[in-house]
């Protein structure tokens, strides 16, 4: 028999272990006599009961006499009694929180787990990470699964409960991980390159970034296709402008630069104009928005035969679309091209580019991008050298912490007040952005956080977003609140970025676009370190069908790889792209074939469909397409939409209550 002295509040507890089992528990007190330290009072029970009876004091020395007996702490009144009855004694470790159930658990290094000033056992300390969590409404299987490999790894439970105890998070408990910056290379001055001396004057550039490098040793400046695959503020606008402006200068064609976004064109437009604007004409074409009204346009050449255009995928593809050439094009600057795997405008996009080859076969295509998964699958398809730096400009930490979503606000609050009251090495406040999911939550947390902060979407005017772009860029506010939508265009140097949502509307994120939403954080030219901070509500969603929970989105996007870049045709996609490439090429069958093997994803069948609708028809060598099949091409509508349009022309009269029902312009995004 074994007897564990356990010291509790001026009293000794007794726990009789036979190796299994706790058989009994007895509590003992200790008096200092003439002759040293004796035991009284001494009570027994049965071990799972709660009723003690007094038992004579000599019935526990001849126990302890019988036993092997060991102290769970230095006591110097028990050794000393021990000694005295020339009982020898040993050291256990032991989880505490265990005795208070009459059990035994010795810890190892291995086994042992801090928790405050104490040392529990794995399993108290996963009954009690258990236990908080289900005070916040329980967890998946992936995040619980996460946490208590944390617990594991850590072996420390007031860290792992930082996590999801987050009024005041130790931020140096919630670290996930932490990616390294690149070390300093040498690369080649501005002025060792075959560049024209005016554009290497006015570029305001003395040395190429890393990415920029690889770039012209692949041969970019000898009219090679690449694929860039590098991290947010990585150099990678400035390859395009290399290529663009040198081969519109030596007169090899004009430069076409498109974007996704409003937002990110007016940048780039800006941009571009200031830098070269004296000596090549640079203009802006985005389309026709809903919201882009007169006064609050953007003000800006819109001369579509200028020497470097700034476009969106839609504004210049519904001119191609048409009918209308894009002539004397030299390069093709494919910016943010991870959109091809957009569920909707991903096929737009791929189409768009197989479009501008048939019509330019001589420029040089340039494809840019901060997240792609395989990268070389895409390239090959794109039939481009792929030029890929992984590696960060400045380090990243990215932290997880899980908590309610009532809690996320006021820590928000918190992260973005301390973040702008940083400042970096080269002088700069810490400034952060915070994506959500939806508009209105943008206003709720701009409003909660106060004048130091403003929110950011394709629902305000051009000139309300230029006005929250200018105080972010001058430092006047610490904040900018944006929906998770215009991940890819907003360039706000922010050295933080947090996440109040992990889900685009109603959608999760996919791995692709949470990155590049991470990837905003952390500018070389302005800061020290990027710091990602995602919150996320256990059992939290924001739709009924939703897999998933947010908490374990974290874990999955956070741990993520990306799948193949491929865009998803169906019979709506292909026959939208089908018709859109007929009317290009002029309906020749075999251009028509020839374009659509340049694509990168795999259209349906679609010909017999449309045939059978009458939309298109086989004539010698040509494909004759109908007037509603030019109506679709010129307003990106597929076979599904059209038919939801025409039985809405039959059930109703009026226009307005039609266009009410429908959406059939382009989803060229606002932002």
């Amino acid at each position: 028999m074994n007897i564990i002295v356990h010291p509790y509040r001026g009293s000794y507890r007794l726990f009789f272990f036979d190796g299994r089992r706790v058989a009994a528990v007895g509590v003992v007190d200790l008096a200092k006599t003439a002759r040293g330290y004796r035991p009284k009072n001494y009570r027994v029970r049965r071990a799972g009961r709660r009723q003690f009876r007094n038992t004579p004091t000599k019935d526990l020395v001849a126990q302890f006499r019988q036993a092997t007996v060991s102290l769970t702490a230095r006591d110097e009144e028990f050794e000393a009694f021990l000694a005295d009855l020339q009982i020898p004694v040993t050291r256990i470790r032991i989880c505490r929180s265990c005795l208070l159930e009459d059990r035994i658990t010795p810890l190892a290094a291995e086994t042992a787990v801090r928790y405050g000033r104490e040392t529990i056992c794995v399993e108290c300390a996963r009954r009690e990470l258990r236990r908080e969590v289900g005070y916040m409404g329980g967890m998946g299987a992936h995040s619980a699964s996460h946490i208590e490999k944390l617990l594991l790894l850590y072996r420390d439970l007031d860290r792992v409960l930082a996590l999801i105890q987050p009024e005041s998070p130790d931020m140096s408990r919630t670290l996930f991980d932490r990616l390294e910056a690149h070390p300093v290379q040498e690369t080649a001055h501005i002025n060792e390159l075959p560049l024209p001396l005016e554009f290497r004057d006015a570029a305001g550039v003395e040395t190429l970034m890393p990415v920029q490098q690889l770039a012209v040793e692949a041969g970019l400046l000898q009219g090679r296709d690449l694929l860039a695959v590098a991290a947010t503020a990585s150099g990678k606008t400035f390859i395009g402008e290399m290529a663009g402006i040198k081969n519109c200068m030596e007169r090899r064609g004009r430069m076409l630069f498109l974007v996704p976004l409003v937002a990110l064109a007016n940048q780039k437009y800006e941009r571009f104009s200031d830098r070269y604007g004296t000596f090549l004409p640079v203009s802006l074409h985005t389309g026709v928005s809903r919201l882009n009204l007169p006064e609050t346009r953007t003000r800006a050449r819109r001369d579509i035969n200028a020497s470097v255009i700034v476009a969106t995928y839609e504004g210049i593809d519904h001119l191609i679309r048409c009918g209308r050439s894009v002539r004397d094009i030299g390069t093709v600057v494919i910016d943010e091209v991870q959109m091809l795997e957009d569920p909707e405008r991903g096929h737009r996009l791929d189409g768009l580019i197989a479009r501008l080859k048939y019509l330019a076969p001589q420029a040089q295509f340039l494809y840019l991008s901060a997240t792609i998964g395989m990268p070389g699958l895409l390239a090959e398809k794109l039939n481009a050298r792929l030029v890929r730096y992984e590696e960060r400009p400045v380090p990243l930490e990215r932290h997880l912490i899980f908590t309610e979503r009532k809690q996320k606000i006021p820590l928000i609050k918190r992260l973005t007040t301390e973040e702008f009251r940083t400042r970096s090495a080269k002088g700069y406040r810490g400034q952060s952005i915070v994506f959500t999911n939806a508009r209105a939550r943008c206003h709720v947390i701009a409003d909660a956080l106060g004048r130091n902060a403003m929110p950011y979407h394709a629902g305000l005017s051009s000139q309300e977003r230029r006005e929250v772009e200018g105080k972010f860029a001058r430092g006047e506010i610490g904040t900018v609140v944006t929906t998770a939508a215009l991940a890819a265009g907003v360039d706000f140097p922010a050295s933080q970025v947090i996440f109040d949502s992990l889900a685009m509307g109603i959608e999760w994120l996919s791995v692709g676009e949470f990155r590049q939403m991470m990837g905003r954080a952390g500018r070389p030219d302005f800061h020290d370190l990027g710091t990602v901070v995602v919150l996320a509500e256990p059992g939290g969603t924001y739709a009924r069908n939703m897999r998933h929970t947010e908490e374990e989105m974290a874990i999955m996007l956070l741990r993520g790889e990306m799948e193949e870049v491929a865009p998803v045709y169906g019979d709506e996609e292909s026959s939208e792209e089908y018709v859109a490439n007929a009317v290009v090429c002029g309906g020749n069958e075999k251009q028509l074939d020839l374009m659509t093997a340049t694509m990168v994803g795999e259209m349906e069948v679609i010909f017999p469909l449309l045939r059978e609708r009458k939309l298109v028809r086989r004539k010698g060598a040509t494909i004759e397409i109908s007037p509603m099949a030019r109506v679709m091409a010129e307003h990106f509508i597929g076979i599904d939409r059209l038919t939801r349009i025409q039985h809405l022309v039959r059930e109703m009269d009026d226009p307005v209550q039609i266009v009410a029902e429908l959406d059939v312009a382009p989803t060229e995004e606002e932002g």
